[in-house]
């Protein structure tokens, strides 16, 4: 089922999620509805937080997108991505590393807002996958920078956080308007 992509403004996006402790059919559920509305909204990542679950869940698949590449490796050896595309992470735990890179990031929170935004080149992640089971990887290129956008969702940091002052303030109408509008389509569906 396609799940409403909550925008900024949403309370949820800020809150860090809770852990899953179980593997249950409403979260097997979550995740499958996620992936869907993931590819529905031509996303490359969605977190729990984005369709309202304050949950540490996300569904990255970056395996369509040519144009900017990405690196996987696992126990040490490079793997092709689209055998383990889409992922699914489930309690994960990032270790960024390498030099920062600024690079160009959307979100489908913030429709239509994109900035170059500068993360650590590499990310060494751990989590559970789908099943509950231990995976772990070292990641590159867009699949790094995936994997951080969406760990911070599921902190409840957002790609604006990170954004440099500058490019902060060149978007700030577009952050505001965005915000004003989810309030008032929040005070709107209270009075109903």
């Amino acid at each position: 089922m396609i799940l409403e992509v909550v925008k900024y403004g949403q309370p949820v996006l800020r809150q860090k999620g809770a852990r899953i402790e179980a593997f249950d059919a409403e979260v097997r559920h979550l995740i499958a509805d996620m992936l869907e509305t993931m590819y529905a909204a031509k996303g490359v990542g969605l977190a729990a937080q984005q369709v309202g679950r304050a949950l540490q869940v996300t569904v990255i698949d970056v395996a369509g997108v040519p144009d900017r590449p990405s690196t996987m490796e696992v126990d040490g050896k490079a793997v092709d991505l689209h055998g383990y595309m889409p992922l699914v992470l489930v309690n994960p735990e990032i270790k960024p590393t390498g030099d920062a890179i600024s690079g160009p990031e959307g979100c489908l929170s913030f429709p239509e807002i994109y900035a170059d935004i500068s993360r650590p080149e590499f990310v060494e992640v751990k989590a559970l996958n789908d099943k509950g089971k231990p995976i772990s990887f070292r990641a590159g290129g867009l699949l790094s920078r995936a994997v951080q956008h969406e760990v911070d969702h599921l902190n409840g940091i957002l790609f604006i956080d990170r954004m440099d002052k500058k490019t902060k303030e060149e978007v700030r109408p577009e952050i505001e308007e965005l915000q004003t509008d989810t309030k008032a389509r929040l005070a709107a569906a209270k009075k109903k």
